[in-house]
């Protein structure tokens, strides 16, 4: 798998990996806590916080898998350093924005580029690991994508404290330059090229990548606009995208036959990668709400300031990113069970910040719920790392960037499905309310605690499958000396 030279520096590569993971993941949620101070600067309508906001993610998602695909056959490094360049300076661009439409294009420009980059980092991770190695890396893959996930808001919280209201939410985009600039030097020195004969060359099946890129721009285009198109005709996109995805899943077997696909769709029958891709969709769906309509509830509800809005989530990053990095050593142990757990915690956690917030009415809630977020945290490090191990065991390597792609892929629709879902029952249940933000917050959790359950569900039916067929194997081995008799 690697050389001892290689062994040296494969840990280099994979720290220059995780920080190019850790900021694309950031800032898809370091930007909520800023809203206010945008709008404010750029008098930006509705309709363009939304596009700020869910613009990143649309483009993050669309360009995944032809990202991871074009990776495994000429290249990660090429790919990953031309990749994190485009963010670099994108965000140099967001945070120069001096209009609406200069900062929406400059989002969607960093998302894009962050789909670029990100289904490397698991390439590599497959490339530079041996799967009995892969636990610990994929251990702290999960940590990252826990706590950038979870310690946006309070960076970005520190950095309008810091810079002021006016000028902090340009710093939020300018913190990615040093960064990224740092990170595209390392990774040139210590991230393995691959040698010229080693390249594929034949198609990289471009109208495959058409009819999927159409296809998940027509499913999350209504699902991120939910809020800003009123009206159900919005859904009729949603019809149509399935439709293009249909007949995606068509040219690709046709395509098999006589080419490499775009995705090996056989990759599915197995059922660790299949049903761990449904267990990332469903688990993301709830996770990544959780975030978006408690900073809003603390914000705007209980009225904390942007900082204190990201210290009261803080628990829930700190339990993920500790319980991630020891998920990611215990995984090939324990296997999916410790998915299942991870998500029993999620669910208790998040039942007890349900109860914390209606025993400890205002001000006092955010703190209140402290302890249970931990719980919730704690489970959720459980829950994404040692998911990810499981789902890309069984992957080749040389497949192991658009498999991974594809996964995060199930993820960005998981979490643009669970914002429109959670979202319209959080805003819906607040207009009834009249702006009760207490009731409209706990109403949405429940929710988000029934996306949990579902995932839950399903890890729960693997582990059964999984104890079936381990005693039909142990029945039949127990058969044979009475054969061989």
């Amino acid at each position: 798998m690697t050389t001892n030279a290689s062994d040296a520096n494969r840990w280099k590569a994979m720290s220059v990996a995780l920080v190019a993971g850790f900021m694309t993941l950031l800032d898809v949620s370091i930007v909520n806590v800023a809203l206010p101070s945008i709008r404010a600067d750029l008098d930006l309508s509705p309709g363009g916080l939304q596009w700020v906001l869910s613009g990143y993610a649309l483009t993050f998602g669309l360009l995944l898998v032809p990202a991871g695909r074009f990776g495994d056959a000429r290249g990660r490094r090429s790919v990953f350093i031309a990749g994190l360049a485009v963010f670099t300076l994108s965000s140099a661009a967001a945070g120069l924005a001096t209009s609406a439409l200069w900062l929406i294009v400059a989002r969607l420009v960093q998302g894009a580029a962050a789909g670029v980059v990100n289904p490397q980092v698991s390439g590599l991770i497959q490339q530079l690991f041996r799967p009995a190695e892969r636990g610990r890396p994929f251990g702290l893959l999960g940590a990252t994508i826990g706590i950038s996930t979870a310690v946006g808001p309070l960076l970005g919280g520190l950095l309008i404290q810091v810079f002021g209201a006016e000028s902090g939410w340009r710093w939020i985009f300018f913190i990615n330059v040093p960064i990224g600039a740092a990170a595209i030097l390392l990774g040139a020195k210590w991230l393995p090229a691959r040698r010229e004969d080693q390249r594929e060359r034949e198609s990289l099946d471009p109208v495959g990548v058409a009819l999927l890129g159409l296809g998940v721009l027509l499913v999350l285009l209504p699902l991120v606009q939910e809020r800003a198109w009123p009206g159900p005709g919005k859904w009729l996109l949603l019809v149509a995208g399935l439709a293009v995805l249909a007949g995606f899943l068509a040219w690709e077997r046709r395509h098999a036959r006589h080419a490499t696909p775009l995705i090996e769709l056989h990759l599915f029958r197995v059922r660790s990668y299949g049903l761990g891709a449904l267990i990332g969709l469903l688990y993301f769906a709830g996770f990544t709400t959780l975030f978006f309509i408690y900073t809003l509830y603390l914000q705007n509800g209980l009225r904390y300031s942007a900082l204190l809005a990201g210290l009261a989530i803080t628990p829930f990053a700190l339990g993920s990113a500790g319980a991630a990095a020891l998920g990611g050593r215990i995984v090939n142990r324990y296997g999916r069970p410790l998915v299942a757990v991870g998500l029993a915690l999620v669910a208790v956690g998040l039942a007890g910040t349900v109860l914390a917030l209606q025993l400890v009415p205002g001000s006092g809630g955010g703190w209140a719920a402290a302890l249970p977020l931990l719980v919730a945290g704690l489970g959720s490090g459980l829950v994404i790392s040692p998911n990810q191990t499981l789902t890309l065991a069984e992957v080749p390597v040389e497949r192991a960037g658009s498999a991974g792609a594809v996964l995060q892929t199930g993820q960005r629709i998981g979490t643009a499905v669970g914002i429109a879902v959670v979202g319209a029952v959080f805003f819906n249940r607040l207009a009834a309310s009249g702006n009760d933000w207490g009731s409209a917050l706990r109403t949405a959790l429940l929710v988000t605690i029934g996306l949990v359950v579902v995932a839950l569900a399903a890890a729960l039916s693997d582990v059964v499958s999984d104890r079936r067929a381990s005693r039909r194997a142990g029945e039949v081995a127990d058969r044979e000396p009475e054969r061989v008799g």
